[in-house]
């Protein structure tokens, strides 16, 4: 355990940051964690609102590939402080400013939403990465100096990660250069690999010391935030739907709908407590962690999806209501499946699970094919039945295994 002041110390000056323990009861999210989650959200509705406009133009399949992307950037420097902070919060003035720098850095990136979207223009995305990407080099930098033991792990950290930054400015000099959009796309893939490759490179003199339920109760902070986020998307796209027409039935139905889903992917995902399972099997966090990249695209993707079946029932958009129903089924399945995934890698595999899922996600999909015969209104309806019925489903098969 960390130096710590005691509880009735106003500010802690400097508190020698050294591993925490991974067995540290009752182990909980900061203050300063739950704040720097609370900036993610203006990336993610920045990025979240431009899915919907490009969707809404008719222009999903090119909305997708600058989505993931920019995606992954919001991602990534939320995973990567996320597990440090899980090994090294020492929570002193120090920490607290470069977290602060952090935020900063992902305030800039939302800013840079707009121009990349419609312009593909990545200068101010870039730099607001390479703010993040600086507070957490340092943060490093100063686990390696003060912490022996980890000195060589955090060290490597710090080196792959600012090798990389330099990566990222070299193909925003080739976007600026006029380079064909498949080299920039083969470009991001590789350095994006690269990125995922730090942590199990940086590990292998040592791992770090982060720990399970902590990191269990991060991540579905995160989930938690993504599903608001998706609230927030439809019941804004509401708001501008009363404003333009008078409220309909359709409109409720739709909007009813929604929530319905919403409610039910999240109890789908804490069905499950990832916390024992992660203490159980550690050498698989990886696996889990990286596969929650798809797990939270979908449901950022979803809250778009959701904004565009809102949208569709007081405006003439530039897609078919078929188009505009898979928006909301495709994303639902990915998380249906991708989560399913992301369970087995810590749990021990089951058929039944396989079959609630491969099921779930085959009806979800499926389901856009009717809505030139049902409608729009009566797909959506379908696809909530569809939510609720994986709920029941794996609830019951929860309680049957136990």
């Amino acid at each position: 355990m960390p130096e710590t002041a005691g509880p009735d110390a106003s500010v802690r000056i400097r508190v020698r940051m050294t591993a925490r323990p991974i067995d540290e009861p009752n182990r909980v999210s900061s203050q300063l964690e739950l704040l720097f989650d609370l900036t993610f959200v203006v990336a993610v509705a920045a990025i979240t609102d431009q899915l919907a406009h490009t969707v809404a133009e008719g222009h999903a399949r090119e909305g997708v590939l600058p989505f993931l992307q920019v995606f992954f950037a919001i991602w990534w420097a939320w995973m990567n402080f996320t597990w440090f902070a899980s090994s090294y919060d020492t929570d002193d003035v120090t920490y607290r400013l470069l977290t602060m720098v952090q935020m900063a850095g992902v305030l800039l990136l939302a800013a840079g939403v707009p121009a990349a979207a419609d312009h593909g223009d990545y200068l101010m995305i870039t730099l607001g990465y390479m703010i993040m990407r600086l507070g957490l080099i340092t943060l490093w930098l100063r686990a390696g100096i003060e912490d022996p033991e980890s000195r060589r792990t955090a060290f490597r950290y710090a080196f792959g990660i600012g090798v990389l930054q330099l990566g990222w400015f070299l193909r925003l000099y080739l976007a600026n250069s006029g380079t064909s959009d498949d080299v920039l796309l083969a470009a991001f893939i590789a350095l994006a690999t690269l990125e995922l490759s730090v942590p199990l490179w940086a590990e292998r003199p040592r791992s770090t010391n982060w720990h399970p339920h902590h990191i269990a109760e991060r991540y579905g902070l995160f989930t938690i935030i993504l599903l608001g986020e998706a609230v927030l998307a439809a019941s804004n796209a509401v708001r501008r739907a009363v404003q333009d027409t008078a409220v309909s039935a359709e409109l409720l139905a739709v909007a009813a709908c929604g929530l319905v889903i919403l409610f039910a992917l999240w109890w789908l995902y804490f069905l499950r407590p990832a916390g024992p399972r992660l203490e159980d099997r550690r050498d698989r966090s990886y696996r889990w962690g990286y596969g929650h990249y798809g797990i939270f695209a979908s449901l950022a993707a979803l809250g778009a999806g959701l904004e565009v079946a809102v949208e569709q029932t007081s405006h003439d958009l530039h897609l078919s209501p078929t188009a505009a129903s898979y928006a909301v089924a495709v994303p639902a399945a990915c998380f249906v499946a991708l989560l399913w995934t992301v369970h087995r890698i810590i749990s021990e595999p089951s058929r039944v699970h396989l079959t609630i899922a491969g099921a779930g996600v085959v009806v979800l999909l499926a389901l856009p094919l009717a809505t030139p015969v049902i409608g729009a209104v009566a797909d959506l309806a379908l696809m909530s039945a569809t939510c609720v019925a994986l709920v029941g489903l794996a609830s019951w098969h929860e309680t049957v295994k136990q």
